[in-house]
């Protein structure tokens, strides 16, 4: 048989020991933070029925899912006429039933329709799991990775939005993040530019369009609004709206005299003022409300799919994508048939949070430890001791193994080098038999002597 030299599927990573405690650090800081503000876990399938993911994602979406193979002999049940037209669409549904999920939302809707009975409303839940999408692979962009979703559902009051501020605030200084912006918006201010505009019809061709001055500037963006229907009339109502400055407060002063006539988009900066109001009343501290958080009137979001505000945040420390957004969404459960059930989530990127936090060198100092202590096998002779001592050690749950073989002392020694371990224990004869052990940092150098009791009592 020949040899399979190994490779990983396109899209998909390995992680190291090491890496795997920076990304376990990542989700670890998100879920203490989440669980802080009164969300619990869930966790639903990594595949769900095809029938369940298609159709929600549009077109596009749906050509990204992963469709599994029935199985079995799933060509069988196939119509002759369409193996022969070889149309893969419409061969799917008969040779593929499952699919790997696209994302946690779906799911999540799925979820809450599937419990109503047994979950308590408002629902406060979040999800860390990986999702898959057949996407072409390219730098920052996989095939499986993980989602950081947190949502409440059942729930129209605005302090959710102003909770879902305070987590992001929360969580990236935790990871010890400096300088980030949490940006908001609200889905009727711009319906409502729209509408004062003329032309309600145009509101996705329009944000669309301003969603990209960053990228291309005030002149791409009068040039794209150009080609998808505007007029001059029409861009010189705009640009003083696209490129409103000042404070969040003079932003809205300004918003509500050029949306005086809409009654959507006077009832989206109320529902902006509302947020900020509850940020302020929750001892939110002045910078969090004049610095961090910046109302932009060009984020735009996923339009079709959200119905208030929306919400995306940007490092400034590192040239990255964002690195968390969301927002309010209206009739999430509609999709299975439960009409009228409100929602607000948000995401973190965990992926573009690691390179983030990796850049800037934030991960905790010290080594990376998996186990905390190595000790020296000598000979077999003092493994009767060793055995023992290594018992009680994971009995006081203090990680530790015992080198499997006696081999030479270097060789055990580069072992916990290499493998990051901080302690070391060197158990002879003598020391066996006095009770006074040597004990190796394996950082500084230093070596000393301790008692059992004494060697528990440091390592707890």
């Amino acid at each position: 048989m020949a040899v399979v030299k190994p490779s990983l599927a396109k899209g998909t990573r390995d992680f190291s020991p090491s890496e795997m405690i920076k990304r376990n650090y990542i989700f670890d800081t998100l879920k203490t933070v989440f669980k802080k503000y009164g969300y619990s876990e869930i966790q639903t399938p990594s595949f769900e029925n095809l029938t369940t993911l298609t159709g929600k994602y549009g077109d596009e979406g749906d050509k990204l899912i992963f469709k599994i193979l029935n199985s079995g002999d799933y060509m069988a049940k196939a119509p002759d006429s369409l193996l022969q037209d070889k149309n893969s669409n419409k061969l799917i549904p008969h040779i593929s039933e499952k699919a790997l999920r696209y994302d946690l939302t779906v799911p999540f809707a799925r979820y809450v329709v599937m419990h109503q009975n047994d979950i308590a409303l408002p629902f406060k839940r979040f999800q860390v799991q990986p999702v898959w999408r057949a996407d072409r692979p390219q730098r920052g962009r996989y095939r499986e990775f993980y989602q950081c979703d947190v949502d409440v559902v059942g729930s129209e009051s605005l302090l959710n939005e102003a909770e879902f501020i305070l987590i992001y605030q929360e969580a990236f200084e935790r990871f010890g993040l400096k300088d980030f912006t949490i940006k908001i918006n609200n889905r009727k201010i711009l319906s409502g530019i729209a509408e004062i505009i003329g032309k309600p019809e145009l509101i996705v061709d329009m944000t669309v369009a301003i969603d990209k001055l960053d990228k291309i500037g005030l002149d791409g963006v009068n040039k794209e609004l150009v080609e998808r229907g505007f007029t001059e009339e029409d861009l010189a109502i705009l640009k003083p709206i696209i490129l409103l400055e000042g404070s969040n407060k003079e932003k809205l002063s300004s918003l509500k005299a050029i949306l005086a006539t809409s009654a959507i988009g006077l009832n989206g900066i109320a529902e902006i003022e509302e947020v900020f109001e509850y940020v302020g009343k929750l001892g939110a501290e002045e910078k969090l409300l004049n610095q961090i958080i910046d109302l932009d009137i060009t984020l735009a979001r996923g339009l079709n799919y959200y119905t208030g505000c929306i919400f995306e945040v940007k490092t400034n420390e590192v040239a990255m994508g964002s690195i968390g957004g969301g927002g309010r969404y209206d009739d999430l459960t509609g999709m299975f048939g439960l009409k009228g059930l409100t929602g607000v989530g948000v995401s973190f990127g965990a992926d573009r949070i690691y390179d983030v936090l990796e850049e800037l060198n934030l991960y905790p100092t010290g080594r990376a430890e998996t186990t905390k202590l190595l000790i020296i096998n000598f000979d077999k002779q003092l493994e009767v001791y060793t055995l023992r001592l290594l018992n009680k050690l994971r009995q006081e749950n203090i990680a530790s193994e015992l080198y499997a073989t006696p081999v030479k002392l270097k060789k055990q020694m580069g072992y916990a080098d290499g493998k990051g371990i901080p302690y070391v224990l060197l158990v002879g004869e003598e020391e066996a038999a006095s009770g006074q052990l040597s004990l190796k940092d394996m950082e500084s150098g230093e070596q000393i002597k301790v008692t059992e009791s004494e060697l528990i009592q440091k390592l707890r």
